[in-house]
């Protein structure tokens, strides 16, 4: 845990959050500024920076991250109709808060456009 990550804070319970979902790996919680009439961050338990330390991950623990977003999208009813993961990684691509976090995004029809 980092001391002054957001999201560790929110992990240990220290900030308190909407939580969505949890497994041993990751919690999922709504976002405070949502983007879509569902938005979640899906966030190891763990600090991991972002994506480009996820080799710091077990392959398990990862998987258990992925499979906590694919179950919350079925619970919320977006499989049918889709839904957007994604993450980002690094200042360039609008990652605020270094700690890696992918958004579940999904109850309407999404854009093409990502900038």
């Amino acid at each position: 845990m980092s001391d002054e990550c957001l999201f560790c804070r929110i992990v240990a319970g220290e900030i308190p959050a909407k939580l969505a979902g949890e497994n041993d790996a990751a919690i999922a919680f709504h976002d405070i500024s949502p983007q879509a009439p569902v938005h979640l961050l899906i966030v190891p338990r763990a600090h991991v920076s972002g994506l480009r330390a996820i080799g710091s991950m077990s392959d398990q623990n990862v998987h258990k991250m992925l499979s906590l977003a694919a179950d919350l999208a079925q619970k919320l009813g977006l499989e049918e109709s889709g839904y957007r993961l994604v993450t980002n990684d690094g200042p360039d691509s609008g990652q605020t808060v270094f700690h890696l976090h992918w958004h579940l995004l999904g109850g309407r029809p999404m854009t093409a456009e990502f900038a």
